[in-house]
């Protein structure tokens, strides 16, 4: 079916004024960083507003540590969400579907309901203001929804693959590494994206799981700095230029997977 140019115009008229309006809040914190400073009146972009941001900040320990927590996280979540995914998604046994409504479950339970509770359980096993109490509660986190995301794309693959490699002589193992996963590799990229914004951007863990602010991570350092510079908009909208670029440098290295992976996900839903 052919479409016409008035069609074709109009769909990329339409696509544009989505994209501007996306991109608005991004070009308003952007013009916003380049912006004058309280109380300075010169014009033109200030690119030392970030300079500036960066040292009263003292951000590099605080985007050390997120990037130390994320470093521990994605992994360990994305390899568990790869083997409960595999085996929710092609195997069957006993039980399997209750244990798979559990990681559901796990999904379904915001952290503001568990905090304080687990707050105390660390606290007795003396891992608060340690990287594992900030970690291990955003590894179950990822790993439930991680788990949901991947059994949805092993059972989407032909069954003949597992069959075929069975006859081969090939183990479950190496089913799933040699196999199953590599077209499964826009999928895991998303997964991997989608963990990692969510590891960087969590703000509500640290803050209880860190009382003595050995493991401030970025976004605390972020809230502290705007409780010092409320009123300085330019300085604000730079320190979050600074948080935020890991972000953005992650997602342009996998944005080829990261949207084809979204495209396979929203066909199979």
């Amino acid at each position: 079916m052919s479409v016409s140019p008035g069609e074709k115009a109009l769909n990329y008229i339409i696509l544009t004024l989505f994209s501007l309006f996306a991109l608005f809040p991004i070009i308003t914190i952007v013009l916003t960083a380049l912006g004058p400073q309280l109380g300075v009146a010169e014009s033109g972009p200030h690119w030392h507003n970030i300079v500036d941001a960066w040292n009263e900040g003292s951000f590099g320990p605080a985007l050390l540590r997120s990037l130390l927590v994320a470093l521990l996280v994605v992994p360990v979540a994305l390899v568990l969400s790869i083997l409960a995914g595999y085996a929710f998604g092609t195997m069957r046994f006993r039980g399997s579907t209750a244990l798979f409504y559990l990681f559901l479950f796990g999904m379904m339970v915001p952290a503001e309901a568990i905090i304080i509770p687990l707050f105390y359980d660390f606290r007795d096993f003396g891992l608060t203001d340690t990287i594992w109490a900030i970690a291990l509660p955003q590894m179950a986190q990822s790993i439930a929804f991680g788990t949901f995301w991947m059994r949805a794309q092993f059972r989407a693959m032909p069954a003949n693959l597992i069959e075929a490699a069975a006859i081969d002589g090939t183990n479950s193992m190496g089913t799933l590494w040699r196999v199953m996963a590599p077209p499964a590799i826009p999928s895991i990229a998303t997964v991997s994206v989608l963990m990692f914004m969510w590891t960087w951007n969590e703000f509500l863990i640290p803050l209880v799981m860190s009382p003595g602010a050995a493991w401030r991570t970025a976004p605390l350092g972020l809230s502290v700095f705007k409780g010092q510079y409320t009123a300085d908009g330019a300085l604000i909208a730079a320190a979050g230029i600074i948080i935020a670029t890991p972000i953005v440098l992650v997602f342009l290295a996998l944005q080829r997977y990261f949207i084809s992976g979204m495209l396979e996900g929203a066909a199979k839903e």
